[in-house]
């Protein structure tokens, strides 16, 4: 009894093995389709932004993809440190991942968006975009955006770089310290 069930294990085994050996793995796929389709891809990244010859911020960058004649850039692990005419810091913006489009001057970020101002602004959101020619930081997305002790969220806004114009267009909504004077 002991042998057959020894000799049935053996063949079972056997035929696990060779039926294993008849099927074919899948074949590797890459799981990032745009390092596949990419010009260029390019590690520690530093890349001057500007305006008619004058630098407006520098952009870093973990890994960056080149697309279309190096006129449009995917970002991994981004971040854009603005500065105005005088050559000033202005603000960062930090993302998990961007694109740059040269031709059209936009430049997007997406996942864990920051924008921290110089005077202590902070803006999240998942994704704002930045037209550089209208100077116009917008989004769909919701965002928190903190200025000292003040808290507004919403849903879509649209400002300045600088986040002094801000305009939130829905679900408006926000916290701020309030003193009441007691007579």
């Amino acid at each position: 009894m002991r042998g057959r069930m020894l000799a049935g294990a053996a063949m079972a085994v056997v035929v696990l093995a060779v039926a294993a050996c008849g099927r074919a793995s899948a074949p590797p796929v890459a799981t990032d389709a745009v390092a596949d389709s990419a010009d260029q891809i390019m590690f520690d990244v530093r890349m001057n932004l500007t305006d008619e010859g004058i630098q407006r911020g520098t952009l870093f960058a973990d890994t960056a993809f080149v697309f279309d004649q190096n006129s449009r850039f995917a970002f991994r692990k981004v971040r854009a440190e603005f500065m105005k005419s005088t050559g000033v810091q202005d603000g960062t913006m930090t993302a998990e991942r961007g694109t740059y489009n040269i031709r059209d001057e936009v430049l997007e970020g997406y996942g864990n968006v920051r924008i921290v101002t110089v005077d202590g602004r902070r803006l999240s959101s998942p994704h704002l975009r930045f037209d550089q020619a209208a100077n116009l930081v917008t989004s769909d997305s919701a965002f928190t955006m903190v200025q000292g002790e003040q808290t507004q969220t919403g849903v879509g806004f649209e400002a300045d770089p600088q986040l002094t114009r801000f305009r939130c267009k829905a679900s408006c909504g926000g916290t701020a310290p309030i003193s009441i004077p007691i007579e």
